[in-house]
């Protein structure tokens, strides 16, 4: 589902972003399950670091640096030189890290059931908490008039 498309591709980026916004603990746990099968890894990054915020004005159609977000990377690799990416909001390494071993055993192995299953399943409560995040806007909008 998730990897219909070369490493680099939309489907992986989707993937990324899934992956990124999953449930701490569904994702710590779903890492560990993949562990033991993947054998050695390497870890060429694991730390924790600021990143710009990068915002688009709409008005004048230029791009501006809103702030700095801090941010946990993990970056790993296989013997065959497969690669594994996780970066997090805030101070998560474990949390980066667990991302990373999942995006490195779909670039490895592909895509297995259990790992298919638990994309669609964070999917899903992401784009329930967004509509419910969006719900609770929205009763805060107030319709002013104009004279």
């Amino acid at each position: 589902m998730f990897n219909e498309t070369p490493s680099g591709g939309s489907a992986h980026g989707e993937m990324l972003d899934i992956l990124a916004r999953a449930r701490p603990e569904r994702l710590k746990h779903h890492a560990e399950t993949l562990l033991t099968d993947m054998g050695e890894i390497s870890v060429v990054a694991n730390r924790t670091g600021l990143v710009m915020v990068p915002m688009r004005d709409t008005v004048q159609n230029v791009d501006f640096h809103l702030g700095e977000v801090l941010v946990s990377e993990a970056h790993i690799t296989d013997p065959a030189g497969h690669t594994g990416y996780g970066m997090v909001t805030g101070r998560d390494l474990e949390r980066a890290m667990a991302m990373a071993v999942i995006d490195l055993s779909v670039a490895a192995r592909g895509e297995d059931a259990a790992t298919a299953q638990f994309l669609v399943e964070e999917k899903a409560h992401q784009a329930h908490a967004d509509a419910e995040r969006m719900r609770q806007v929205e009763a805060t909008r107030v319709e002013m008039e104009t004279f």
